[in-house]
């Protein structure tokens, strides 16, 4: 029987992937604003570069990108693309739609609730904190707080061990087939593909994985109900067989 929920955080709980790009334009635009003498695109392309080369947690971006440009350094510059870049990140973060409303209907319906989530602990629980998410969540897993990053199996077996639940009472709900879904499926657990922001499209090499795909979070009560009408004919049939 599901006794366990766990969500990816970013693009299934968390709209991320068009907040992102929002704020790293406004913060270009800003940094052109107070006197970077590059024209957007080129500077624009080249930080999505560097984040691509350094990972989007790497702390220095706009003083690495004022290098990278052959600008000479400048504290101004990179105060305005910081600036910007938090700004917006502050004033456009939203869940993705009907996540709350889903998450009251699980714990409504008996299910635990847990995040298992890549990146930056700070990071990740100022999203969490900011959205008032914390109350529909037991546990938070975080990779850069455990030391081990999905797919990993550890990551999703120190979850489960977390939660006290066998694999097969858990089910992993995210947006990366790769990350997320390939890697619950190693280690027992059902798995729920949520077909959403920047990877809708990718990594669908590993789409034999999803037991499941739906491309809106509002789905997933009735996926949930299904799966527990099925564990409870096949339970009873047990019985009759006994």
């Amino acid at each position: 029987m599901i006794r366990v929920v766990f969500f990816d955080l970013d693009d299934t709980i968390v709209d991320t992937s068009r907040l992102a790009e929002m704020a790293r334009r406004n913060a270009i635009e800003n940094m052109i604003r107070h006197g970077l003498p590059v024209d957007f695109d080129i500077a624009y392309s080249e930080l999505l570069e560097l984040i691509n080369e350094y990972g989007s947690n790497f702390g220095r971006h706009f003083d690495y990108l004022l290098r990278r440009l052959e600008v000479p350094y400048d504290p101004k510059l990179v105060a305005a693309g910081v600036i910007a870049y938090h700004n917006t990140k502050f004033a456009y973060l939203r869940t993705v739609k009907g996540a709350r409303r889903v998450l009251i209907d699980l714990q409504r319906s008996g299910y635990r609730l847990g995040i298992i989530t890549d990146g930056d602990p700070i990071k990740q629980w100022e999203k969490i904190l900011r959205l008032e998410l914390d109350a529909y969540f037991d546990e938070v897993f975080i990779s850069d707080h455990l030391g081990v990053r999905k797919p990993h199996p550890k990551i999703f077996r120190r979850a489960l061990r977390g939660m006290g639940v066998e694999p097969d009472e858990a089910v992993m709900v995210g947006d990366r087939l790769y990350s997320d879904i390939y890697g619950a499926k190693n280690v027992g657990m059902r798995t729920i593909w949520f077909r959403y922001g920047k990877y809708a499209s990718r990594e669908l090499d590993y789409l034999e994985y999803a037991d499941f795909t739906m491309r809106s979070l509002e789905e997933l009560p009735e996926i949930l109900r299904g799966l527990r009408s099925e564990e409870e004919t096949r339970s009873d049939q047990e019985v009759h067989a006994d």
